[in-house]
């Protein structure tokens, strides 16, 4: 690996290490749209291989979120029921390559997205503490 390339793996590293749950949580949200968006691409362009890989990546995070859930929030279980509900539609869409479904899934995971962006937003600077059901067993009190 050269000297760039591992000052910038340094750089990554230490982003994610030192992030907010809230800020982590966005940062994977943003990872899942990419890659879906990517996968999009590359069903367009015939590569399927690289399609597959990348809804892999993006199902690794829904399962991630699922993982992660504190469910000690009523919420929790209706965030929960839709992961389920994203994950197993991004394995349908895995196995047709349905840039439909892919998009449906999309729709979801910006909505989500916005919406735990402004919760950090919310919440940046207040000394309150985010409360996230998600990635990283965040916690939603204030």
């Amino acid at each position: 690996m050269s000297i760039q390339a591992q000052v910038y793996m340094n750089y990554k590293n230490s982003t994610v290490e030192t992030a907010s749950p809230g800020k982590l949580l966005l940062m994977l949200y943003n990872a899942a749209i990419r890659d879906l968006e990517s996968a999009i691409q590359r069903i367009a362009e015939k590569d399927l291989e690289a399609a597959h890989k990348l809804i892999i990546k993006a199902q690794d995070i829904i399962t991630e979120f699922m993982c992660t859930l504190n469910m000690d929030y009523e919420i929790s279980e209706k965030l929960l029921s839709l992961y389920e509900y994203l994950h197993h539609r991004l394995v349908e869409a895995n196995v047709r390559k349905d840039v439909e479904i892919i998009t449906e899934v999309l729709g979801f995971l910006v909505e989500l997205r916005d919406t735990w962006q402004e919760a950090v937003n919310k919440t940046s600077g207040t000394g309150q503490r985010m409360a996230a059901v998600g990635a990283t067993g965040i916690n939603l009190r204030g």
